[in-house]
């Protein structure tokens, strides 16, 4: 009898592992997980190079991993048995104290890269300096959830290095540009700083940011009860929530409408689209609802403001800028936002035919650390 169970539980393990990998190859593959918001691997074409080198094998461990069939709920069903077995930390990601998932970036400020992008961004702020005088030329590089929200961790989480990590970033740089964010957020984190489920800072931590720095250039700003806060969502799942699949509480996103708005034209791509309105309500509609901000990642966006303000911004940056950008049409009658990781053009032009008054450079620590695009800080 004993042996009749184990030839039933050999053959149904079997039926699952063959079963399952006919499956994945047999079914039509998909080109984007909109869950994930990334391009999924494709069945990679095999030459005598990639067969011999390994690299054949590799590739195409990673296609059946993408393309596994029934994968989200794969990675959901292990998320929760994990759970269930006490673990706090699933994928380098730390099941947080007030339902926040919030990655660990343990190793992330420690490559060769991280170091790489601290000495390119050096140079670049070095290059520009005669060119923006003090307070008109900022570096700001906005900590993560892991280090403002430490005291939501596990018990005994390592230390991440990010502190030290943005410390050496600000020693690395000219004096006076460097802007410390750390200080605004940590004084505010009684509020809703960062989502609790993908790895952006909310629109609230971006309002608090933006008044202190603008209070540093001597700007005037309105307070934060002359702004209506209206919910563009409420079942916001983000990138991290994509990482360990499970039950979580979806977030809300908010944009922040002044009391008196100023009209405003915005041009992407060198005129491959204009408008009258940053907010991409279609994108609430998907997975990225961040990207209702600009409608996500952009190379180049261009924003004139009817303000009667003489002063122009550039903002060189990552996602985290998307909601921050918007509280700076109240004090700049210019505001373009350039992303390296996807302009092509030349940024040393832009910059000098731009006609620009003031240079900010907004990241998040870890983006910033881990972006294998910097180099072209200095074309």
């Amino acid at each position: 009898m004993k042996k009749v169970q184990n030839w039933i539980v050999t053959i149904l393990f079997l039926a699952v592992i063959f079963g399952t990998t006919a499956l994945t190859i047999l079914h039509k593959p998909q080109d984007f997980s909109e869950r994930e918001n990334r391009a999924l691997a494709q069945l990679p074409i095999p030459t005598v190079d990639s067969v011999f080198s390994g690299d054949f094998a590799s590739d195409y461990e990673t296609y059946l991993s993408d393309q596994f069939v029934g994968r989200d709920q794969w990675i959901s069903l292990k998320t929760r048995v994990e759970r269930m077995a006490g673990k706090q930390e699933i994928k380098d990601v730390y099941y947080a104290r007030d339902n926040y998932l919030i990655e660990s970036h343990n190793g992330t400020f420690e490559t060769d890269q991280a170091k790489t992008n601290i000495r390119l961004l050096a140079q670049f702020a070095e290059i520009y300096r005669s060119q923006f005088p003090e307070e008109h030329m900022t570096v700001m590089v906005v900590p993560n959830a892991v280090e403002v929200l430490d005291y939501l961790l596990p018990l005994y989480a390592p230390d991440s290095g990010e502190r030290a990590y943005l410390d050496a970033i600000e020693a690395a740089l000219p004096e006076g540009v460097w802007f410390e964010s750390e200080p605004v957020l940590k004084d505010h984190v009684e509020d809703q700083l960062y989502y609790r489920t993908d790895h952006h800072w909310t629109t609230l931590a971006a309002f608090y940011v933006y008044e202190a720095w603008a209070d540093s250039l001597g700007l005037s700003t309105a307070g934060l009860s002359t702004y209506t806060r209206e919910t563009l969502t409420t079942d916001f799942l983000g990138t991290i929530e994509s990482k360990v699949g499970g039950t979580v509480t979806p977030d809300s996103i908010q944009r922040f409408v002044p009391a008196n708005p100023a009209a405003y034209t915005v041009n992407y791509n060198n005129g491959q689209d204009t408008g009258t309105d940053l907010y991409h309500m279609d994108m609430l509609e998907t997975k990225d609802k961040y990207a209702v901000f600009f409608g996500g990642n952009q190379g180049l966006v261009q924003v004139n403001v009817d303000n009667g303000q003489a002063r122009k911004l550039l903002v060189v940056k990552d996602s985290y800028a998307n909601c921050f950008v918007p509280f700076a049409f109240e004090n700049f009658g210019q505001v373009d936002m350039v992303d390296v990781r996807y302009y092509n053009g030349s940024l040393s032009e832009l910059i000098g035919t731009g006609e620009y008054t003031d240079l900010l450079f907004l990241y998040n620590a870890s983006g910033f650390a881990e972006d294998v695009s910097l180099q072209r800080l200095l074309n």
